[in-house]
Parts: C-alpha cells; structure tokens; sequence
C-alpha cells in the first residue's frame, strides 16, 4: 500500500483538516473498502476550501480509487455548487469520468444555469439525453432556467415535449414552477398561466412567478388579483411577492395601490429586507412623493448601492440637482449605475458642462465607463457643441469597446451631426455593422440640418431598398432636408404620401416644416390655408416660422395676422415683439414700429439675451451681450472697440437691430 507524504497530511494551516486526513492516513491502510469510500466522502463534505479538496483528491487518484463513482460525484458537487468550489475544476472532474451518472449531471447543469456560461448547461442537458440516461425532476427545473436567461424559446420547448414524454408535466411542482419562469421570461403570459392553472399542488414560488410574469407585463388588475388568491389559498406573501407587486405601482405611477401595499406590511407586521423597502423607496419616488420616498429611505437601516441610487434617481427626475448631488456625494460606496444616474441628472436639467465634469471624477475614482455612461456624455457634448472632447469619446469607443451596440453609433452620429461635422457623422453611419430605423432617421436628419437635401433623399431610398420601413421622425427629417435645400416639390410629394402610401398620420412637426418649406419659398397664402387646414390648434412653433416667412419675403399684412395669434399664446415673448418691430423697421412703417415699441415698454418686455459659443483649443467658453464675467472681459471689448473704430474710418456703417 502507496503512503500518503506527510507534508501532504499535515500541510494544512486548519487543525480540524489535518485530522481528516489522518483518518484518511489510517483508513487506507484498512481492508474495508465501504469503511474507505465512505471515509472519502465524509471528507469531501467537510473540505473547507478548493485548495483542499484538491489535496484530498490528489490522495484519491494516488491510491487508484477514481472508480468510486459516488466519492467523485461529492466531489463535482463541492466545486460546482460550494461557494468556495471551482466550476471549471468541477467540469475538468466531470470530463474525466468515465461513465458520468445522472446526479453530476444534474449538479453541472444547476452550476451552469446560475453562472455566466447558461448555455453550457443547455448543451449538457443535450449530452444527457443522447447519452441514454433520462432526466429527472431535478434535471428539467434548471435547465429551463438556462432557457430563460438566454431567451432560447426552441430549446426551452424541447425540454418540454421531453417533460410531458417522461411523465413529469402533471406530477411534480418543482418542473411546473420552471415552465412558468420560462414562459414568464421569454413574454409567453399565457402560457405560464395553463401552466399554473394546472398546478395541483402550488408552492409560493408558484404564485410568485405568475405574479412578476403580469407585474413585468405592467397588468396590474391580474397581479392583484393573484395577490388576493394567494392569500384566499393560506399562503402569505414574501419578498419577492411584496417587490414584484411594488414594481407594478411604479411602472403604473399608482400611487393608491402602492400605499395600500405599504399598509398592508406596516399592518400585517410581513418581515421585508432592504430590496422591498428599495421598492417601496422607487414607487413613491416615480409617483412624485419625494417626501415621503426620502422617509422610507431614512428608515432603511443597511441601505445598499441600490437605496442611495434610487434616491439620486428621485431627485434628478423631479429636477432637484442639488439634492441629488448631495445624497449622491453621501453614498459609501458608488457603482456605474450610481454614476450614470448623477451624470443624468446634471444631462436633463441642463447642467451640460457639470455632466462632463462627473464623468471625469468617475474616470478618476477609478470606475470603468459602460455604453450607457459614453451615451449620455457623447449626449452632453452634442449639447454644448464640444466637437473636440466629442472626438476623444469616439477614440474611446474604438479603442475600448470591441462591440458597440446600434444605440451608441447612433449616439455618435448624432453628436458628429449636432457639431457640425457631417462628414464624420456619414463616416459613422457608413461603418456601422447593423443599422436600425433610428439609425437612418439620424443620419437623413443629419444631413438635413447642414442643407445635404439631395443627399438625405438618397439615403431615404437606400433605407426603403434595404427594407426598412419609415416612421413619422423619418419624414420630420425629410421634410425638414426639402426646406433647408428650397425643394418645394419634392416636401409636398413627401407630405401627401405620409398619408396615403405610408398611412403616417401628420403630427405638429410635420405641419410645422411645410408650413416653412412654403414660407421659405415665398408662398404665403399657401402657407396660411395649410394652418387653416391643420386638424390640430397651432402652436407658437407653427405661427413664429410663418412669421419669420413674412420677415423674409416683407409680408406686412399677413405677418399682422400671424403677430395677433402668438400674441394671444405668448403674450411676453420679447424675441416676437423685436420681429415684428423689424418686419415694420424694413417695411419703413415707423410709427407702427414705434407701437410695437411702446407695447413692450408698457408690458415690462425686454429682449432675451443671446448667448455665443465658442471653442478655443478644444475648450468652449460662452458670452452674451455686456457679459462681463469672462476673465478677458476687458480685453475682448477692447479689441471689438478696436475694431467698431476700424470699420468706422473705412466707410461701413453698422445697422444694430434692438
């Protein structure tokens, strides 16, 4: 008999390890093979770590006793399913097996639905059966899981024609509890319902996958009424019950619903964890009770990454940057979903440079961005026109990123597009490997803004070639290239086929660039009748473009009429006065420029000041009339004054319009 070597037996820094393996030691000198296969295995469940195992199943395949099946299968067992197991040791163990049973299969295919890889467990479950051995009620429950995550519908009803075969659809509740995941998952309600209606004997992990199926689905009428059968059935409701239910009311914003479930834990004294009070934390958060959200977010005692996110999210998507920077500055610990939420805050209220500026403190703190991150960033500089870092983010992406989803080269484009570099936004759209419906309408409205007319219409066509079909923002952009490009024609082809080849209903922006396509091209009367026509009531956007058509072409009259309606929809707008008041100036109508003047004097308007940007080695700096908060203030207004005095000695006279 082979001795085990003593470093072998007693290398172990855990006393209590050191003696299993003396019993080990002692065993194998023994004749009783029970005595030595059930020694291994008691082992194997006691081994602390993998590194253990590892020396115990050294001692195994040393003393030639890899043939006792179930000594191996513990051994599979530890390294799949331990939380200090190894999965690819376990899979080694398994491929050297010989004659694998049905139990190490079932223990893989559990590990792998759990893992990164579901669909190794899928294939195994392909192998298992090929290999004659018949799947059990522990096989069937976990390989659906691994349908469900990967969404892989045929294989997932494969499994269940093998179900039904076998014998296992009626009799155990374990394998109808999967099928419901798994319908639930992949949106096929109804089929979990025929599921579930059938179930005999239902479990709570019964009930709560029917429940999240219709709370995912937003139908809340059938999730409350299983909460009530539920309870009707004696079984009481658990965390997942509470937060599949909470999440209805938040995607709902119903607020009545979501105080009753409150209610009901407060009343019923339900134990809830710190998920149900991030729940309760989100529903009364989305309907607008910041209060009381901050309240719930108080009583949380181990508030997790996901409290604090949600209470920055509640504050940004009601506007209180502040206070959401301030909770956002409190939080212990910050992930990427912590970060992105912050960036989107100070990105929808406006806050575009702050935007930028946490993305690099992100970067800093040593936080690696994701899509969504570079998204709303790419997002910010579009906003500020700040090509140069917009540039750095693309260099980024390729250099990062190996494969970008259609959202983020859509991002690219439009903000190539909104910095006036339409030449990169083509390059963009031209290497891009898929493309979808936003990507064409980006690029067709790209291309538009610049004046490329021709050039959006002739990707209009090669979108149709490809089989795409277009949408009402499709037309928005289409419309808008025929205006910028004076093609009069062709934008009222484009707006009498929405209708009846596209059957794409007009909406205000569709009318809004015809209405401009016409006042472009000087036919204001035309103009004026399509406004009469229009089903829905103008707004300032449709009356301030058929004014500025009548600046354009100095139509007095028309531009009169135009003036009494936005002066009824926006009676202090001074940017309307200050047009019209130079529609009468170039009309050499003073007396009613002198009027309008008067008007705004008496009503307290004033001009809004306009605000200019510009990039100077690659930062972007903003002024406004008399600004004087820039640092070279003085110096600027020296050299315009330079200049004013310049123009003046050769002759040019300066016409500055109020």
């Amino acid at each position: 008999m082979l001795k085990i070597p003593r470093n072998l037996i007693f290398g172990s820094r855990h006393q209590h390890t050191h003696t299993h393996l003396y019993f080990l030691h002692t065993t194998l000198h023994t004749s009783n093979s029970s005595c030595l296969h059930q020694t291994l295995r008691s082992l194997v469940e006691k081994c602390l770590s993998i590194s253990h195992l590892k020396t115990l199943h050294a001692q195994i395949i040393l003393q030639g006793l890899t043939h006792c099946t179930l000594t191996v299968s513990k051994l599979i067992s530890f390294c799949a399913l331990s939380p200090s197991g190894d999965l690819q040791y376990a899979r080694l163990l398994f491929d050297k097996t010989p004659e694998p049973n049905r139990h190490m299969y079932n223990t893989l295919i559990r590990a792998y639905a759990s893992s990164k890889h579901p669909e190794k467990a899928i294939l195994l479950y392909h192998q298992i059966v090929c290999s004659g051995i018949f799947p059990n009620e522990f096989t069937f429950p976990f390989t659906l899981k691994s349908c469900a995550n990967l969404q892989a519908y045929r294989e997932g009803l494969l499994v269940l024609v093998h179900v039904m075969k076998l014998g296992f659809f009626k009799s155990h509740t374990c394998v109808q509890n999967g099928l419901i995941n798994f319908f639930v998952v992949c949106g096929k309600i109804e089929c979990a319902q025929q599921i579930f209606d059938g179930i005999e004997a239902r479990t709570i992990v019964s009930w709560n996958s029917l429940i999240h199926g219709y709370s995912k689905m937003g139908c809340w009428k059938q999730a409350l009424l299983l909460f009530c059968g539920m309870r009707e059935g004696g079984f009481e409701p658990d965390d997942r019950t509470l937060v599949s239910l909470l999440s209805v009311c938040s995607g709902n914003y119903d607020l009545e619903l979501g105080r009753f479930l409150h209610w009901y834990i407060e009343i019923t004294g339900v134990h809830f964890d710190v998920y149900v009070h991030n729940a309760l934390l989100d529903m009364y958060a989305k309907c607008g009770r910041l209060q009381t959200a901050g309240a719930v977010f108080n009583r949380i005692i181990d508030k997790n990454v996901v409290s604090w996110t949600s209470m920055v999210s509640a504050y940004a998507k009601h506007g209180f940057v502040k206070f959401a920077k301030n909770v956002f500055d409190q939080m212990p610990v910050k992930n990427v979903v912590s970060w992105n939420s912050m960036i989107s805050c100070f990105l929808q209220n406006g806050y575009y440079r702050e935007a930028l500026d946490s993305f690099s403190k992100m970067c800093n703190s040593g936080m690696l961005p994701d899509e969504t991150t570079i998204i709303s960033v790419l997002s910010a500089c579009s906003q500020l026109g700040d090509l140069a870092t917009g540039r750095k983010f693309h260099d980024y992406v390729l250099d990062n990123i190996m494969k970008p989803t259609v959202t983020l080269y859509n991002a690219l484009i439009d903000m190539y597009a909104k910095c006036g570099s339409t030449e990169k936004a083509l390059d963009v759209f031209l290497d891009m490997p898929e493309k979808n419906i936003v990507t064409w309408n980006a690029i067709i409205s790209a291309l538009a803004l610049h004046g490329c007319g021709f050039r959006s219409i002739e990707l209009f066509e090669e979108m149709e070639a490809a089989g795409v079909h277009p949408d009402a923002i499709t037309f928005t952009g289409l419309l808008s290239a025929c205006c910028h490009s004076g093609l009069i024609d062709t934008g009222r082809s484009f707006f009498h086929k929405m209708i009846h080849f596209y059957k794409i209903p007009h909406d205000t922006e569709h009318y809004a660039c015809m209405i401009d396509i016409l006042g472009r091209g000087g036919l204001l009367e035309e103009a004026l009748q399509l406004v009469g026509k229009m089903p829905m009531k103008p707004d300032i956007v449709i009356w301030g473009t058929l004014l500025g058509a009548c600046r354009t072409h100095r139509n007095v009259e028309i531009a009169k009429l135009v003036l009494k309606q936005l002066l009824e929809l926006e009676p202090y707008s001074g940017g309307l006065y200050v047009l019209m008041s130079n529609i009468f100036c170039e009309a050499e109508r003073w007396e009613d420029m002198k009027k309008i003047r008067k008007l705004m004097k008496d009503h307290g308007v004033r001009k809004s000041d306009a605000v200019t940007s510009i990039e100077i080695g690659g930062r972007i700096s903003d002024f406004m009339v008399d600004d004087k908060r820039n640092e070279a203030s003085d110096v600027v207004y020296t050299v315009l004054n330079q200049l004013t005095d310049h123009l003046k000695s050769k002759g040019c006279v300066l016409q500055l319009n109020s």
